[in-house]
Parts: structure tokens; C-alpha cells; sequence
């Protein structure tokens, strides 16, 4: 048995002058994990490679009417909507306590146009306890902005363009599904300056109750997540990963520490653990014991050494 401590660190930002160096690879999904704070005490949060914290915009949001979260085979919906405390609110009473935490917080921003990401990277730019962005143009739960900009390379990049002139933050750009091609998409935010990539979002769909005869989602429709969405997941990592050099972030239906490797052979650098949390609170600090003792019994010293294994 292999008694050397493996070295799990990774930098998602290498590029970036500033750098996001993470003790480990798993990081929780937006608007899975809250802030942070409320799950603090059920889990050791500081053991996470990073914490991404829910949509953020400029003002606050109550998101979508109930209901907005249904089960369905292997996974779930959701039309939240993003609702969130604005990002005054997050800069006010967030922040300070982010700062005094060892596992970075990353702040996943949204908007229904350009300008709004641009006021919102420069809003968050220098704040102390925010190690970075990820850019959401890909939920699918509200009226305007997001997916509208992820779905094609020539929007998604000009939100880039304008963050990027914004902020000396870190950025990773989280991208949809539902884009008819990705991986012009993640070519294009590469080229516009993005550190990173994280992919994917939710896929979009719908649930009908048939004593009701009526959606039971209030919005319709919602993002489906969960394991049921893996398997579309992974090979969109996949793709991605073989056609950029900024790093990938993968995640969509990641559960389990095989879960996570799967993605890691594909050519992710780091991982994104959502729906998983909502079943067990500690999924994610599982998963990173179990990728500890995975390369403890494989005799494997760094992470970095799988990184793209499957490719090969």
C-alpha cells in the first residue's frame, strides 16, 4: 500500500496572473450549494477544492413562482430562476465571511445583458474573500439573458470580451448543452480571454402531472440534472477538452468518486458536484477522500497524471 500523501492540487487559472490554485479538484456547483454558510457544520467545507455560490445579478431576485423543483428518473428539476441576494447584498455579507475561510469562493454571475456582466465583474473586482468568476450564459430557468448569449460563439465571446476588461479576476465560463455546437462556443470564450471552462449546465425539460393534466413546474419548464444527464455530459467534456488548452471543469451528474474520475480521464482538471448534495451534503468531501484513496491504491503521486487519461 502506498503510504505517500498524493498530490491532488490544481490550478484552474494558470494563465491568469493571479492564478486559482485549488488543494483538490472538486468544486460545488452553482445554486447546489447555496453560499456556503449553510452547509458549513454538516460538512468540512474547507476540505473542498473551491465553492462556486449561487447566480448572482445586480439586483435581487425572487426567481420563478412555485412549484419549481421536481423529481424525475436518476435526477431532478429545477426553475429557480436565480434567485439570489444581489450582488451588494453577497459584496456586504458574504464576502467578509469568505475571506476568512482556506477553500476559495468563486461567484457565478448572471445577466439579461452585456453591460450587466460587465457591472457586475467590475463590482467584484479586488473584493477580498472573492478568488474568482464564473460566468453563467447557460441557465435555461429564466425569461431573458444567459442561455441567449451561451448558445452561439459570437455572443458568448463578446460577454467575455466585456468581463474580461472588467476584472483582473480569474473567469471561467460555464457553458450549456443546448448550444448547437459547444465546442465552437468554448473555442470562441478561449480566444475572448476566459481562464477556464466549466461545462455542463442543465438540459432543459419538463415533467407533466397527469391527474392535473397540467406541467407540474409553474415555469413549465426546468434544468435537468442528475445522473441522468451524465453520460451527454462526460462526452461534452470530452469534446471540449480535445479542442481547448485553457482548462476544463467538467460536471453533470457527478455523484460518485468513479463519477468523477470518469470526467477526470476525459480531460477535465477539475470537477463540479450539484444535484449529488441535495441526496448527501457531504458528496463532494467524499468524493475527494475517495480520489485520494483511489490513487493511493493505483500507486498514482499526482492527479495531473490521469488528467486526459481516456484520450490516449
Amino acid at each position: 500500500m502506498n503510504t505517500q500523501v498524493p498530490d491532488l492540487s490544481v490550478n484552474i487559472a494558470p494563465h491568469n496572473k493571479r492564478g486559482l490554485a485549488l488543494v483538490n479538484p472538486v468544486m460545488t456547483a452553482s445554486g447546489t450549494f447555496g453560499y456556503g454558510d449553510e452547509l458549513d457544520g454538516l460538512c468540512d467545507i474547507q476540505r473542498l477544492g473551491a465553492i462556486i455560490c449561487k447566480g448572482t445579478t445586480l439586483a435581487p431576485r425572487q426567481g420563478n413562482p412555485q412549484p419549481r423543483l421536481a423529481e424525475t428518473p436518476d435526477g431532478m428539476l429545477n426553475a429557480i430562476g436565480l434567485q439570489n441576494i444581489g450582488v451588494d447584498a453577497l459584496i456586504r455579507d458574504k464576502a467578509p465571511l469568505w475571506a476568512g475561510w482556506r477553500v476559495p469562493v468563486i461567484v457565478n454571475i448572471a445577466g439579461e445583458s452585456i453591460e450587466d456582466y460587465a457591472r457586475l465583474a467590475q463590482k467584484l473586482d479586488g473584493v477580498h474573500g472573492i478568488s474568482g468568476l464564473e460566468i453563467n450564459i447557460s441557465c435555461p430557468n429564466v425569461a431573458h439573458g444567459c442561455i441567449e448569449f451561451g448558445s452561439r460563439p459570437e455572443s458568448a465571446a463578446e460577454v467575455v470580451t466585456a468581463v474580461r476588461a472588467s476584472t483582473t479576476l480569474p473567469i471561467i465560463v460555464k457553458l450549456t448543452p443546448s448550444a448547437p455546437d459547444i465546442v465552437r462556443v468554448a473555442t470562441a470564450v478561449e480566444k475572448a480571454g476566459a481562464d477556464a471552462v466549466s461545462l455542463i449546465n442543465t438540459l432543459k425539460g419538463m415533467v407533466i402531472d397527469i391527474k392535473k393534466r397540467r406541467p407540474v413546474l409553474a415555469n413549465v419548464t426546468g434544468g435537468l440534472s442528475g445522473p441522468a444527464i451524465k453520460p451527454v455530459a462526460l462526452w461534452l467534456v470530452y469534446q471540449v477538452a480535445g479542442a481547448v488548452k485553457i482548462p476544463v471543469i467538467g460536471g453533470g451528474g457527478i455523484s460518485t468518486t468513479e463519477d468523477a474520475l470518469e470526467f477526470i480521464m476525459a480531460g477535465a482538471s477539475a470537477v463540479e458536484v450539484g444535484t449529488a448534495t441535495f441526496i448527501n451534503p457531504c458528496a463532494a468531501t467524499d468524493i475527494v477522500d475517495g480520489l485520494e484513496r483511489y490513487l493511493r491504491a493505483s500507486g498514482i503521486a499526482n492527479l495531473s497524471d490521469i488528467v486526459g487519461a481516456a484520450r490516449s
